[in-house]
């Protein structure tokens, strides 16, 4: 197989990978809540992702430059939405259950 096609399975692989994990990043924050979501998940992928940045940027492999980049802005996005749902959920306890006014 020539190298355009080997980059074209590296690039459509790519694709597939990013695009389902900014589903769920994304079906995350359309629920509202980082329920059973652990905030080590994303601080790990982001460990990861960028060591994987520099060893394919090192290799000269842009499909994997671009792919683990990609994932590491994805993994500082699904972060910042669980402490920003579990500060809301703080907040909400501080005011009563359910988000029902404390009583005083």
């Amino acid at each position: 197989m020539s190298g355009l096609g080997l980059d074209a399975i590296g690039w459509l692989s790519s694709a597939l990978l990013v695009v389902t994990l900014v589903h769920q990043v994304r079906k995350q924050w359309k629920s509202g809540h980082s329920e059973g979501v652990s905030r080590w998940l994303f601080i790990g992928q982001l460990v990861a992702s960028d060591g994987f940045v520099v060893y394919s940027a090192l290799l000269g492999n842009w499909v994997f430059v671009v792919t683990n980049a990609l994932l590491v802005v994805n993994a500082l996005v699904g972060y910042a939405i669980v402490r920003h749902h579990r500060e809301g959920e703080k907040k909400r306890q501080q005011r009563g259950v359910a988000g029902t006014p404390a009583p005083e």
